[in-house]
């Protein structure tokens, strides 16, 4: 038994913080309110936040195949110093995880080694080909929470169809990465005058659009639960919204570094700022912010992506893609509330409780029976970010040497302490 004495508790659930108590007993919240009574450890938190664990989908962990890049246990290690205390991880390694064996293969590795709770996705089609699609039904017996084909684009949309029809049959929420395939491929870049002038091959926002529109037509022609992983444009708000309107059973998502960046910060061909789909203008950025406030996006999630340096020391063009995001993820997103974009509790509406809602988990509250998944962290410690200091394996962030506020002090998964010492 624990009783966090003195926290500012973040409850997102009610929109809600309130200084209090919060009672944790056998992995679960118990008790929260005042002055309550002090039978087994006792923590003061001196008034720093308390908030449910964040949930994160679109984690890419390296197993099996490019270990060297990221592990369950670097991988774990990160999100704990984060306050991720469930991980939600893509197929895309090498080989993809399409098969029931290789699903089984990621949970045992996970299993022991990994200090958060670690969900895996399965590949929509084998090898994420877009040719022929996996076995859905046998994929969800052995534990899939969802199914991604992430980056690669399922261009076929008959496969695309068939594969949307068979996931609505089984109940099957399905994540898509909105792109026109062809009008994307080989960009690194934004289109505009700032594209030009770095003289880099680059697509048009309307690209995200057109991704968008089509697999909204499938989703009112099947019925699928689909997710958008990542939208960054404004131009894709429109068909998000008369989707909504429609009724559909649809839910979008953006990436940390599309609220907090923008193509501007490519400014010296850091290859670090380069991510997939690119960084967008700061126009697309604050409309962004203003749907994920407004509630027409419902999370944000880290898109944690490693890559090594061989993997990043290379021109522009043709550096691999993508920044590793567990650990920066509540400093960066924390600017959204020190801008008085929005609450605390409404920040992690996004980041814990609606990504739980998503996946049908019982995370994300303060409730007594929710699951002790906690972080405990204080929003205005400043510091420098030195990427070298990041639990990672790799260390491809776009914020190295940026000033950051808010430090995780713990994290607890099922009432055992991941992170931290004495808070």
């Amino acid at each position: 038994m624990t009783l966090f004495r003195n926290a500012r508790l973040i409850d997102p659930e009610t929109r809600a913080e309130r200084i209090g108590d919060l009672r944790i007993e056998a992995g679960e919240i118990v008790e929260t309110g005042a002055g309550l009574s002090e039978p087994g450890e006792v923590i003061d938190c001196n008034g720093v936040c308390l908030a449910p664990g964040i949930v994160d989908i679109g984690v890419k962990i390296c197993e099996p195949g490019e270990r060297h890049k990221e592990s369950f246990a670097t991988g774990g290690r990160a999100a704990a110093r984060g306050g991720v205390t469930t991980i939600v991880t893509r197929p895309d390694t090498h080989p993809v995880i399409d098969t029931p064996e290789m699903l089984r293969f990621q949970i045992e590795r996970a299993e022991d080694d990994a200090a958060v709770r670690v969900l895996p996705m399965a590949a929509l089609t084998k090898g994420r080909a877009g040719a022929e699609m996996t076995e859905i039904g046998f994929l969800l017996d052995a534990g899939a929470v969802a199914f991604t084909d992430c980056d690669a684009v399922v261009a076929d949309t008959k496969v695309l169809s068939r594969a949307l029809t068979y996931a609505a049959g089984l109940g099957a929420l399905v994540i898509a990465h909105p792109q026109e395939p062809r009008l994307s491929a080989g960009a690194c870049m934004t289109s505009g005058q700032y594209a030009s002038q770095l003289g880099l091959p680059a697509v048009s926002p309307l690209a995200e659009r057109m991704g968008l529109e089509r697999d909204l037509a499938l989703v009112e022609a099947t019925g699928v639960r689909y997710h958008a992983d990542q939208i960054t444009t404004a131009a894709a708000l429109p068909a998000l919204r008369r989707a909504r309107a429609a009724g559909l059973p649809v839910t979008a998502g953006t990436s940390i570094h599309h609220l907090t960046l923008n193509l501007l910060d490519v400014a010296d061909y850091r290859t670090f700022f380069k991510v997939k789909p690119p960084l967008r203008s700061e126009e697309d950025r604050q409309a962004i912010v203003t749907a994920l406030v407004d509630g027409e996006i419902d999370l944000i999630s880290s898109m944690h992506t490693p890559q090594d340096e061989e993997s990043k020391r290379l021109p522009f063009e043709e550096a691999a893609s993508g920044a590793v995001a567990l650990e920066t993820l509540l400093p960066a997103a924390l600017q959204l509330v020190h801008g008085e974009a929005m609450t605390l509790p409404e920040l992690f509406e996004k980041l814990s409780l609606n990504p739980a809602r998503l996946l049908g988990l019982p995370q994300g509250r303060l409730s007594p029976g929710a699951p002790a998944d906690l972080v405990l962290f204080d929003p205005d410690a400043p510091y420098v970010l030195d990427r070298w200091s990041l639990a990672s394996k790799s260390k491809n962030t776009p914020y190295d040497l940026r000033r950051m506020q808010g430090k995780v002090l713990g994290t607890w998964v099922g009432g055992r302490r991941v992170h931290g010492g004495a808070a």
